[in-house]
């Protein structure tokens, strides 16, 4: 279970040393923090796991084959073969006609739509579950320019959404940072809408085109059976992958000798609960854990492909660890 992944809580000095290494406070954002994840694409490989549909020319070689420039193989000669493709060599040596057949190339566009929702202004431990949302954006940013794909997406939250168009190499990244910094607003925001989620999800739907790689980026507490439609028709024609940010205190409760009283606000709504009683301990891992794997279930029926990452410890830590299954 993932909850057994989430590492032990961290003492006052090795925090500070932590986010110092990261250029952060846990709590704001700023592009120096996100300048830091250019060197870290080493991390992760976003190589198409599924096949790639688009028409362009580009980086990546179609499962189908026809014209293209990487050539594939050579097969027997069959009516309706372009004759501009005849392998003569070939021919010639085995006294039948041949064919040389090419992998197309396409293009891939990769979009990062990131969740900054109410919820996501909330940290028991490091960082800000909004201010980690920001950290992997930046990573699979960085890594897009590098492999030379286009880069784009959605930065949203309950009042607004910035849309950026995919650009490629550096410009298409440093648009995105720069919607990062300009929509994360750790300050609470009033504005108690559900709707913004959905309202995104159909945005994204418009704007994914067929053999893109959509990222996701949330920690599901807006996600609902009406977001389950429009994630589902990206996974039809894209590779549809939900980055799950979660707090280590939305998992388990703090151990304390002594029973304590406490209120905890999740940053959509407060409760008071019991620390160091047992018997609240186990019933709040309990609802933790049925609420992740309901989570989990929604995911699955928008075929989407689920990584969970904590923000109570660095991203670089986790993908070194592998606690977070980050599939090559």
């Amino acid at each position: 279970m993932w909850f057994n992944k989430v590492s032990d809580s961290l003492n006052h000095a090795q925090i500070e040393h932590q986010l110092e290494a990261l250029a952060s406070d846990g709590v704001h954002l700023s592009i120096d923090e996100l300048l830091y994840y250019q060197s870290k694409v080493s991390l992760i490989d976003l190589a198409p796991k599924k096949a790639l549909t688009g028409q362009l020319a580009g980086n990546y070689l179609a499962r189908t084959k026809g014209r293209g420039m990487e050539f594939d193989e050579v097969r027997h000669y069959q009516n309706g073969d372009d004759i501009r493709a005849i392998d003569w060599r070939v021919t010639a040596r085995t006294g039948k006609t041949h064919t040389k057949l090419f992998r197309e190339e396409v293009e891939r566009p990769v979009l990062i739509a990131t969740d900054f929702g109410n919820s996501m202004y909330f940290g028991s431990r490091l960082l800000f579950k909004s201010v980690q949302a920001a950290h992997i954006a930046a990573l699979l940013a960085w890594h897009a320019s590098k492999r030379g794909d286009r880069l784009g997406g959605l930065v949203f939250n309950q009042q607004q959404h910035l849309e950026v168009k995919p650009k490629s190499r550096q410009k298409g990244v440093l648009h995105y940072l720069h919607a990062l910094e300009q929509m994360h607003q750790p300050e609470a925001m009033e504005n108690r809408d559900t709707q913004y989620f959905y309202d995104n999800c159909l945005r994204l739907k418009q704007i994914a085109r067929p053999g893109a790689l959509v990222y996701l980026i949330t920690d599901g507490y807006h996600f609902d059976n009406r977001a389950i439609k429009p994630l589902s028709q990206i996974s039809k024609h894209c590779e549809l992958v939900i980055c799950h940010v979660f707090d280590p205190l939305e998992t388990k409760l703090p151990r304390l000798a002594q029973k304590t009283s406490v209120a905890i606000n999740n940053g959509e709504s407060e409760q008071r609960l019991t620390l160091g009683d047992r018997k609240t301990a186990t019933r709040y891992q309990q609802h933790a854990e049925q609420r992740y794997l309901d989570l989990q279930a929604q995911f699955r029926k928008a075929n989407a492909r689920c990584l969970s990452f904590s923000a109570g410890e660095s991203l670089e830590q986790q993908l070194k660890s592998g606690v977070v299954p980050w599939i090559p």
